[in-house]
């Protein structure tokens, strides 16, 4: 892109030492005032150009007390005080969530930056803040277990009033994917299974936690259940398999 913009500048450049442009019928002051003009512009387009990811985990206005309570409650226990009165990494950390990750299509060919550019992260496809799927991931890699905060938005109804089962198992599979992922890697999913047993309603807050069950070389167990805000209810129930993977492999698959 630089370079791009560049060779348009010098373009324009030269285009403004030609002779023609330097005859009577153009007026000094408009052909400078067009370079100057131009230049300004291509100044400013870096800054344009510029894209600076955006965490969707970080707290917004359409989080609902509970979640914000819920965050803070995972959030303090992310950084601890040492007996020097400094700070330290606690026992859980925050996931950070942006909305890109696709860099390679299947043979291993570069996806056009324009494409690229409108690629989206499923669970994070839509911009508006608390419309769909709002959550937040914690990770505890000393306990092997992780704890997702979901606020389900008004886009994600299936029975009336209440979350859809296929946003509710989206949900599951990012949150064990995401753990499997952050213990041994990329990991592609090889098995879900998924026992549904109250219905969401929508905009509540739930819990959603995944622990480790076994490993064994590229498989891993990992089992997650869905909880009302304080543990005593439970929503779903799931078990999943997952298989490491080396990405170079994706990059070869036809």
């Amino acid at each position: 892109m630089a370079r791009s913009l560049g060779r348009i500048l010098k373009v324009f450049q030269s285009l403004g030492s030609l002779p023609f442009l330097s005859t009577p019928l153009m007026r000094p002051s408009a052909s400078v005032s067009l370079r100057t003009n131009f230049v300004r512009t291509m100044m400013t387009l870096p800054s344009l150009f510029s894209f600076k990811p955006r965490d969707f985990s970080l707290p917004n206005s359409s989080w609902s007390a509970e979640m914000r309570r819920l965050y803070e409650h995972y959030d303090i226990q992310c950084e601890v005080e040492t007996e020097a009165g400094g700070k330290q990494g606690g026992p859980w950390k925050r996931i950070p969530s942006f909305n890109r990750s696709l860099k390679f299509v299947p043979g291993g060919v570069y996806l056009s930056k324009i494409i690229q550019s409108k690629a989206r992260l499923f669970t994070r496809n839509i911009r508006e803040s608390g419309a769909a799927f709002e959550y937040v991931l914690f990770v505890n890699e000393e306990e092997q277990r992780c704890v997702c905060i979901f606020q389900a938005g008004h886009l994600l109804e299936g029975p009336p009033g209440h979350v859809h089962g296929g946003a509710i198992a989206t949900m599951i599979d990012t949150v064990a994917g995401s753990h499997a992922a952050i213990l041994s890697g990329p990991v592609m999913t090889a098995n879900l299974n998924i026992n549904y047993r109250s219905p969401i309603p929508l905009g509540s807050t739930v819990l959603i936690e995944s622990c480790l069950d076994k490993q064994e070389g590229r498989k891993m167990c990992v089992s997650c259940k869905l909880t009302s805000n304080d543990g005593s209810k439970l929503h779903t129930e799931a078990t999943a398999l997952f298989l490491s993977i080396n990405v170079s492999h994706l990059l070869r698959e036809g």
